[in-house]
């Protein structure tokens, strides 16, 4: 730990805002700027870090930007941790929030060991996440897809006589709905094709490789 610099990172789409601490507690700690957050701007600043030749922590909050940045720290040979927001300690009354400010409170953090790292998925873990999230988000859009229709029809006194809405009887039902104005006419069948849409979204195969 004696030669450790700690390098705390605020991520942003477009920019990565870049603080560094030196290791003992109360040494230095110097906003070295803020580069482009893309890889090759990511690997000359790793390079320009690492040509002390001292072991690089680096750590960054969890965020919409996702994990690339962590591991391509990690296959650099570098050590990084990702934290999320709730975990990272605040001083009370400490409201104000800079890239700087927040790159340095990083580093600061790090480098006392204040900071508590995130389980941090490898790509596999990330990309099934992400099919559960766009199914999740394909079963909301088709309940707001059958509950537009479904206010269409009671709006207009269409109710449909069984007991049990979305079944095979109900869709039947469903397509010998009539209205006299062809405008309405039109608007249901977008409706039912809008239903269908997102439940051919829901049950949408998916085919990983073995």
């Amino acid at each position: 730990m004696e030669h450790t610099t700690f390098i705390g990172l605020d991520v942003h789409k477009a920019s990565i805002s870049v603080a560094v601490a030196q290791c003992l507690r109360g040494g230095e700690v110097r906003h070295l700027g803020s580069v482009p957050n893309r890889p090759d701007h990511i690997r000359k600043l790793v390079e320009k870090l690492a040509a002390a030749g001292a072991p690089l922590h680096f750590c960054y909050e969890a965020g919409p930007c996702g994990y690339g940045l962590h591991r391509q720290l990690v296959e650099l040979g570098h050590d990084c941790i990702v934290v999320a927001p709730s975990l990272i300690p605040v001083k009370a009354g400490d409201r104000v929030k800079t890239d700087r400010r927040d790159a340095v409170m990083l580093a600061k953090l790090h480098r006392a060991g204040e900071l508590t790292a995130v389980w941090v998925p490898d790509a596999a873990h990330e990309a099934m996440r992400d099919l559960v999230r766009a199914r999740a988000t394909a079963m909301r859009v088709a309940g707001k897809a059958r509950q537009h229709l479904q206010g269409f029809l009671l709006r207009h006194s269409r109710i449909y006589p069984g007991k049990k809405g979305w079944t095979g009887a109900y869709r039947r039902w469903l397509a010998l709905v009539r209205f006299t104005h062809p405008a309405q006419q039109i608007v249901l069948q977008d409706y039912i094709d809008a239903v269908a849409d997102a439940e051919a979204r829901v049950v949408l195969p998916v085919h990983c490789p073995g």
